[in-house]
C-alpha cells in the first residue's frame, strides 16, 4: 500500500474536495492565493472585533477568539454560503450579556450548545426560506433596535467610567452613563476619539490620493489603522503622564491562569481546551448550582440565541448572493450553524453566526470558497500563539470604538431614512414598534409582534382588494338576457376570513325585491374556511329571502374547498354552472 504524500498537488486536491461541496469549479493554485489573501485579511479584522465582542458579551476577550477559530472552521465546511464568515456578531451582545452576568461562563456557552441544537432543528423542518416571510421594516427594526443597544454598552469603556456593573434595562443604562458622564477619564476619552476618527474616516482618505497610495486605504481594513493609532495616542498619554494606569487595556483587567497556576494579563498565549461547558464557573466563580428553574430560563435565551442566529445568517448569505450572483443552500446554512454552535462551546466559543461585515470584507477581498474562512480561523489561531502580549496592550476605549463603528453600520440609518420616507405609515409603525420593543423589552418578541403586525396589515389591504361588482350596471347589454329580478354579481379577489363577511353583507344589503341572482366567481381563486362559512350563511340568507342562487365560473381552489366541506347543491333553490352563459339561460327556467 502506498504512503499519502503530502504534496502541494495532494493538498490543491483535499482543498478542490471542500471546495467543490459548494461550487462546481476545480480548485487552482489562482483560488487558493485568492482565498489566502482574503482570509488574511479577514482575520485581521475578526482579531480586535472578537475581544471586542467576547469583552461586551460578558466573559473575556480570548473566548471571542477561540469562536472565530472553531466556527470559522466548522461551519465554513457544514455550512451553505460558501462566503460566509462566521464568529461573534454584535447582535447577540444583547442577548448574551444578561446571561453571562446571571449565569456565568457555564450558563452562557451552555445556552450555546441549546441554540445549536434549536439551529439543527430548523435545519430539519426546512425552515431556512421562511426568511423571506420577514418584512424588511421589521427587520430594520430590531437591527436598529440592537444597533441602539450596542452604542450604548460602549460608552462605559469609550469615557473610562468606572460602573461595577451596568443594570438590565435600558432605561437605568442611560440613567446610569449620564450620572457618570462627569466622572469620565480624559485619557480613555482621548484614545477613544482618536480610534473612532480614524475607524470613520479611513475610507474616505483614499479620495486625497491617487495610485498606489488610494489602494492602501482601499485594501486596508479600518480596523486595523484605527487600533494602531489608538495604541500610539495610549503610549503618548502614559509617557506624558508618567502613569502606566491611566489607560485601561485589555490587559489591565482581564487576567488568566498559566499551566503552573501563576497569573497572566490579557490574553493567554495558549489554545483552548477541550471542557465540559456546564462544569465550568458561574457568574460567582463557582461551579453552577443547575436545576429546574435555571434550564429553562437557559432554553428561552437558546431559542432567541437560535433565531437571531438562523436570521442573522441568512441575512448575510442573501446579501453575499446578492454580491457574487450565486446562490447558497439556506437549510445547509442552518445545519452549519447549529453544528457549529455546538461544538466550539466544549472550546471555550460563544455563540456565533454568519458576520456580515466580515463576510462582505471577504467577498471585497477576492474569497472564492470556505477556504477563505478556514485561513482567516488560523490567522486568529497564529494571533493568540504568537501575538498574546501585543492583544493585551489593546486600550479598551479603542474597542469601544470599533464597536460603535459595527453599531451604526448595523443600524443601517440611511435605509431606514429611505424606508420612513417612502413606505406607507402603517410599515413605518412597525418599524417604530420595532425598535422600541427591541430597546425596551427582546428581540425576539420585537420580531414576533412586528410579523404579526405586518401580517394583519397585509390581510387588511388584501381584504380591501376583494370587492363585488353590479355586472347589469356595468354591462347594460346583459340586462336583456336575464329574467325580470334576477341580477348578476361578480366578485373580484379572494375570499378569505378578512374579505368574505363584508363582500356578503354587502350583497345581501343590496338585493332588494330580487328573486333570484347569478354568482360570477370566476376571479376568485381562493377560498378558505372563514370563507367557506361566510358563503353558506349567504346561501342559507338568500333561500330564506326566496332568493335563488345560480353560482358560475367556480375555480379549482374553491371548487374544491366546497367538494370537501360536502357542500350540495339544492335544485331550483343553489345551483352551479359552468358558465355565465349556462347560468343565464338555466335562471329562465327557475
Amino acid at each position: 500500500m502506498n504512503k499519502f504524500k503530502l504534496t502541494r498537488h495532494n493538498v490543491l486536491h483535499l482543498f478542490s474536495a471542500v471546495s467543490d461541496a459548494c461550487v462546481n469549479e476545480p480548485y487552482t493554485k489562482s483560488r487558493f492565493i485568492s482565498d489566502l489573501l482574503a482570509g488574511i485579511t479577514v482575520g485581521i479584522i475578526a482579531i480586535p472585533l472578537a475581544m471586542a465582542l467576547a469583552i461586551n458579551s460578558g466573559v473575556d476577550p480570548q473566548y471571542g477568539l477561540y469562536t472565530s477559530i472553531i466556527t470559522g472552521i466548522v461551519i465554513a465546511l457544514t455550512g451553505g454560503s460558501r462566503y460566509s464568515i462566521s464568529g461573534p456578531t454584535a447582535a447577540f451582545v444583547v442577548i448574551l450579556l444578561p446571561i453571562a452576568q446571571k449565569y456565568g461562563l457555564a450558563g452562557l456557552l451552555t445556552a450555546s450548545v441549546m441554540s445549536g441544537f434549536f439551529l439543527l432543528f430548523f435545519s430539519a423542518m426546512r425552515m431556512g426560506r421562511l426568511i423571506i416571510y420577514i418584512p424588511i421594516e421589521v427587520t430594520q427594526g430590531f437591527t436598529l433596535g440592537i444597533g441602539i443597544l450596542i452604542a450604548t454598552l460602549q460608552l462605559k469603556d469609550f469615557f473610562g467610567m468606572q460602573i461595577e456593573s451596568m443594570p438590565g434595562e435600558f432605561y437605568d443604562k442611560v440613567v446610569v452613563l449620564a450620572e457618570n458622564l462627569p466622572k469620565l477619564n480624559w485619557a480613555d476619552t482621548t484614545v477613544g476619539l482618536v480610534s473612532l476618527i480614524v475607524v470613520f474616516g479611513w475610507p474616505k482618505l483614499r479620495h486625497l490620493f491617487k495610485g498606489k497610495m488610494s489602494l492602501l486605504f482601499t485594501k486596508v481594513p479600518s480596523h486595523l489603522p484605527a487600533i494602531i493609532f489608538g495604541m500610539i495616542a495610549a503610549s503618548i498619554i502614559v509617557k506624558a503622564t508618567g502613569d502606566s494606569s491611566i489607560i485601561q487595556t485589555i490587559g489591565s483587567k482581564f487576567h488568566y491562569t498559566n499551566p503552573d497556576g501563576s497569573i497572566g494579563n490579557g490574553i493567554p498565549p495558549f489554545l483552548p481546551t477541550f471542557a465540559l461547558p456546564w462544569n465550568l464557573p458561574g457568574a460567582d466563580g463557582q461551579p453552577m448550582q443547575w436545576n429546574m428553574e435555571v434550564f429553562q430560563h437557559l432554553l428561552m435565551a437558546s431559542f432567541s440565541m437560535a433565531v437571531l442566529g438562523a436570521i442573522e445568517s441568512l441575512l448575510c448569505a442573501v446579501i453575499l448572493d446578492g454580491m457574487t450572483g450565486t446562490k447558497h443552500h439556506s437549510n445547509s446554512e442552518l445545519l452549519g450553524q447549529g453544528i457549529g454552535n455546538i461544538l466550539a462551546p466544549f472550546f471555550g466559543g460563544i455563540t456565533a453566526t454568519a458576520a456580515i461585515a466580515r463576510s462582505a470584507a471577504n467577498v471585497r477581498a477576492g474569497g472564492t470558497s470556505p477556504i477563505a474562512s478556514v485561513i482567516h480561523a488560523l490567522v486568529v489561531l497564529l494571533a493568540i500563539l504568537a501575538l498574546a502580549p501585543f492583544l493585551s496592550l489593546l486600550p479598551l476605549s479603542s474597542m469601544a470604538a470599533l464597536l460603535l463603528m459595527v453599531a451604526y453600520n448595523m443600524s443601517d440609518l440611511k435605509g431606514v431614512n429611505k424606508t420612513v420616507r417612502t413606505v406607507p405609515k402603517g410599515d413605518v409603525l412597525i418599524l417604530i414598534i420595532c425598535v422600541s420593543l427591541t430597546v425596551f423589552f427582546d428581540m425576539v418578541v420585537a420580531i414576533a409582534f412586528g410579523c404579526i403586525m405586518a401580517a394583519m396589515m397585509f390581510m387588511r389591504s388584501m381584504a380591501k382588494l376583494t370587492i363585488w361588482v353590479d355586472q347589469l350596471k356595468v354591462h347594460t347589454t346583459m340586462r336583456e338576457q336575464v329574467p325580470e329580478g334576477w341580477n348578476i354579481y361578480k366578485i373580484n379577489g379572494p375570499l378569505f376570513f378578512a374579505a368574505a363577511d363584508r363582500v356578503f353583507n354587502d350583497m345581501i344589503v343590496s338585493l332588494n325585491s330580487t328573486k333570484g341572482l347569478i354568482l360570477d366567481v370566476s376571479s376568485v381563486n381562493v377560498l378558505d374556511a372563514g370563507g367557506l362559512s361566510s358563503f353558506q350563511h349567504f346561501a342559507e340568507d338568500l333561500r330564506r329571502a326566496g332568493v335563488k342562487l345560480l353560482v358560475c365560473e367556480l375555480q379549482y381552489q374553491p371548487l374544491k374547498t366546497l367538494v370537501r366541506a360536502k357542500f350540495e347543491p339544492v335544485s331550483g333553490v343553489v345551483e352551479l354552472s359552468r358558465t355565465v352563459e349556462d347560468a343565464i339561460e338555466r335562471s329562465h327556467q327557475m
